[in-house]
């Protein structure tokens, strides 16, 4: 029998443990495992500041670091969210999240600021991290011929890859789940961008969220942002879920 050298076998193992962490992540979360109390604040934060309606994102805000977010976790899923609504909500969410935080403060209420983004080493070029990353947030390769917008506007292509998907996805305060969650609050609030909410729905599973937690997500933008809203993303999830199980 033949043996193989050291460094295919060692090639062989990383590939074999990619390929299980991918499959855990899909499938290792129980249907009835609800959202914990930081990923369901993150919800209605991102939806207030997409919408602009400041006031209840204030009590969004105290409630989400009540339940433990912290400063900076709170301070990133608003600065993540401006690459779906705007620089102008982001803003006015951080604003607010400011005056938040001094009502605290003057109350006594030390929060924790908790970690910084830790530094960028990867030398390659953002577009090659950026594609990179989308890749495992997909599952799917990134090498293909453009097709849709990104042919018919390769510079948003690459505007996507190199700032979304590499300078702000590689930001290590929040995860991949948590940043997607924060997208798909922003894109249910928002409303008329149900291809994007399918693909989002579809990463979310991919990076571990199961079906059950979805569909409670849906809930909250119910109960949050408004029944309007909550149906047509609960549409757009039934759509994804009947594919999934149809795969």
């Amino acid at each position: 029998m033949k043996i193989l050298p050291f460094k295919y076998l060692l090639c062989l193992a990383v590939i074999t443990v990619g390929l299980t962490c991918q499959a855990w992540a899909q499938r290792s979360i129980p249907e009835n495992q609800p959202l914990t109390k930081e990923q369901q604040s993150i919800i209605p934060i991102a939806a207030y500041t997409a919408k602009g309606d400041l006031q209840r994102l204030k009590s969004a805000l105290n409630k989400g670091l009540d339940a433990g977010l912290t400063v900076n976790e709170t301070k990133e899923a608003i600065v993540h969210l401006y690459a779906y609504c705007g620089f102008p909500r982001s803003i006015r969410g951080l604003q607010t999240l400011m005056t938040v935080l001094d009502e605290r403060k003057a109350k006594g209420i030390n929060d924790a600021w908790g970690p910084e983004a830790s530094p960028i080493t990867d030398e390659r070029s953002k577009y090659e991290r950026g594609k990179e990353t989308l890749g495992e947030l997909t599952g799917a390769p990134q090498d293909g011929p453009k097709s849709g917008y990104a042919a018919f506007s390769p510079e948003i292509e690459v505007f996507l890859k190199e700032h979304l998907f590499a300078d702000i996805f590689e930001r290590d305060v929040l995860s991949y789940p948590e940043r997607e969650l924060v997208t798909i609050s922003v894109l249910s609030s928002i409303g008329g961008v149900e291809p994007m909410l399918r693909g989002h729905f579809n990463i979310c599973l991919n990076v571990g969220f199961s079906p059950g937690q979805l569909k409670q997500f849906v809930g909250i933008i119910a109960s949050t942002v408004g029944k309007r809203e909550a149906k047509a993303a609960q549409a757009v999830l039934d759509e994804v879920l009947k594919a999934s199980k149809a795969e």
